[in-house]
């Protein structure tokens, strides 16, 4: 729904907020600033970043604000990847909703670093609306939300009271929680096992799974406990729930995404001197007689001493320069997840809270995007269906016809409302799938070809397919970079504490 500072290419890799940096000005081709002389300028080193998203924008910033020249490259019209929004009539729509969460140290130094932390804020204080279809109305409404003590006490009021569970199966969840912290991240072998089987081992009932480790597993892993593997979902329980009070908040953007990946992350670019060229595909990267990178773009060639590939793991594969990697098939095998994405438009409100989660029916997470997206008159719900395998090709007219009788049961002020709009927007390869062995398949941010790199959220960052993952990705990039071009890191970027 995305420290001291560790060897990049392990995860986690962390960062701090960047200082601005001081002089802006468009970069040109030959990497010189506009209004000054290349001679002017000690040579820092150049890079180019393939990919916009926010991966390539992260690497792009920390390495310009190292003082290396930068040009990004991006082949759609508009920087931002997969978290991006579009025009529908009048709305601003955003593809899907993207939330983070406090421990996602990374995605907050980015939202920073854009100055766009006031437009994506957090919760004060963890707090989730839970409604049950399978209860009578008038006792379908739980919480989950923490309280003012340290872990695990946090959440002990909220899951004594969880209405969703038995008595017996909260307190099953309990000692499977401290199980669950008890585990070690670095152990390879959780990677090898599956969370479902885990949690039954750990006497978790069906449906203690459905009404609690789904609820929170689904949204951030894109898969059910069944299909997820154990290290990446201990990493999400683990950081998110049980390693700071406040590390589970929700943050969400108040406007639309593009406001803040595209429009605010391109003037951070600018102001930095980076260049970025949208509608711009690279069709080769290869090493050069000189011993640097050449990037071919239809029409032109660059060269830079490195190279950071911030693409899909099926676009890098095909970019990537044969002895790269020791398995460069392995990104082959790294599988893709989907999310669904309902969009509905009321007459009038019929939500009076900016978002719930839902069990007993198919609708899982349901977000009020009114004001963000421009409406004036009714009310804008998006809902996000997270592992939608079984949905992602389901005509529209379908999904109409199973979503809004749920709403209707869901919210009785929908009942009787008019519908004045409903879309589907589909992400068929939104995430890389967290299965089982998933963690062997995904690299580092280095190759064996000095001056080139990985970026991504499926390289090996320690994180699930998020927006965290996708910024960490970038800053072991840019790392790795500036190691290897001689440069010192910009002072506190990559110094941060463990969320974990």
């Amino acid at each position: 729904m995305r420290r001291g500072v560790p060897d990049c290419d392990s995860p986690p890799c962390p960062v701090r907020p960047a200082p601005r940096a001081g002089r802006g000005g468009r970069t040109m081709t030959d990497g010189t600033r506009s209004g000054q002389a290349q001679d002017d300028i000690p040579s820092k080193g150049t890079a180019v970043v393939i990919g916009g998203g926010l991966a390539g924008i992260t690497a792009a910033l920390a390495l310009a604000d190292a003082g290396v020249r930068v040009t990004l490259l991006e082949g759609r019209p508009r920087l931002g990847g997969l978290a991006f929004s579009f025009q529908r009539g009048e709305l601003t729509v955003d593809n899907g909703q993207h939330v983070y969460l406090r421990c996602c140290t990374a995605y907050r130094w980015f939202l920073d670093r854009i100055e766009g932390t006031a437009l994506a804020p957090l919760q004060d204080r963890l707090d989730v609306p839970v409604l049950d279809l399978d209860k009578p109305e008038g006792r379908r409404l739980g919480r989950l939300r923490r309280d003012p003590l340290p872990v695990p006490l946090h959440l002990g009021r909220s899951l004594a009271a969880y209405p969703h569970l038995s008595l017996a199966e909260r307190a099953k969840v309990g000692r499977a929680a401290l199980a669950l912290k008890g585990l070690d991240l670095a152990d390879p072998s959780l990677d090898a096992q599956d969370f479902g089987s885990w949690l039954a081992a750990h006497g978790q009932s069906a449906r203690a799974v459905e009404a609690l480790w789904d609820l929170v597993g689904v949204a951030t892993l894109n898969a059910l406990a069944g299909d997820a593997s154990l290290g990446l979902a201990a990493m999400v329980f683990k950081t998110g729930l049980l390693s700071d009070p406040g590390a589970a908040d929700i943050g969400w953007a108040h406007v639309p995404l593009g406001e803040l990946h595209d429009r605010l992350a391109r003037k951070a670019l600018d102001s930095a001197g980076v260049r970025t060229e949208v509608r711009t595909r690279v069709t080769s990267v290869s090493t050069n007689e000189n011993g640097g990178w050449s990037v071919q773009v239809p029409g032109e060639t660059l060269t830079a001493d490195a190279v950071v590939l911030a693409v899909a793991q099926r676009e890098a594969y095909d970019l990537l320069p044969a002895g790269a990697l020791d398995a460069p098939e392995n990104l082959l095998e790294i599988g893709t997840a989907p999310i669904l994405n309902v969009h509905v438009v009321y007459d009038r409100t019929v939500l009076t809270k900016p978002f719930f989660a839902a069990l007993g029916t198919p609708v899982q997470w349901v977000f009020d995007r009114t004001h963000a997206s421009g409406l004036r008159e009714g009310q804008y719900l998006a809902l996000s269906q997270s592992a939608a395998q079984d949905e992602i090709d389901t005509p529209v007219a379908e999904l109409r016809e199973r979503y809004l009788p749920e709403l209707d049961r869901l919210l009785p002020g929908a009942r009787g409302a008019g519908v004045k709009d409903f879309f589907v927007t589909r992400e068929r390869t939104a995430t890389f799938a967290p299965t089982p062995g998933v963690g062997r398949l995904r690299p580092g941010a280095r190759t064996k070809s000095p001056g080139l790199y990985l970026a991504g959220a499926w390289t090996a960052t320690g994180w699930p397919a998020t927006m965290e993952s996708a910024v960490r990705s970038g800053v072991c990039a840019a790392d790795a970079a500036l190691s290897t071009l001689g440069r010192p890191r910009p002072r506190h970027l990559f110094e941060f504490e463990e969320a974990a």
